[in-house]
């Protein structure tokens, strides 16, 4: 069973910046493509930022605006979010997923993520 665990959420200003972590228990790591999604009460979840199992591929959400970033390092097994420049409008329970070929196959619990205007 693969199992992902999110970390790095929190309560930032507006303008501010976090990073998401999400490491993965199985092996090989590499395997997987990986995604971001975020939701907030009463609306679907819907994805943040996607990469490809091989790490050279990425997907962003227009929403994005260029302002996160999304990696992968195979050595610690972790895909990361980098969510600088934030708004009020970025506050959400962002979720981790992975699956082969494509993100949605397995989910993480989430971390919450406030951005105070």
């Amino acid at each position: 069973q693969v199992r992902l665990v999110e970390s790095g959420g929190g309560l930032v200003q507006t303008g501010g910046s976090l990073r998401l972590s999400c490491s993965v228990s199985e092996r090989p790591y590499n395997r997987y493509a990986m995604g971001w999604y975020r939701q907030t009460p009463g609306k679907e979840r819907e994805i943040v930022a996607a990469i490809s199992a091989s790490g050279d591929h990425t997907y962003y959400a227009d929403f994005v605006n260029r302002r996160f970033t999304i990696s992968k390092d195979s050595g610690e097994n972790t895909a990361y979010l980098q969510m600088d420049s934030l708004t009020p409008e970025d506050t959400a329970d962002y979720y981790c997923s992975a699956g082969v070929g494509a993100p949605g196959d397995y989910w993480g619990q989430g971390t919450q993520v406030t951005v105070s205007s």
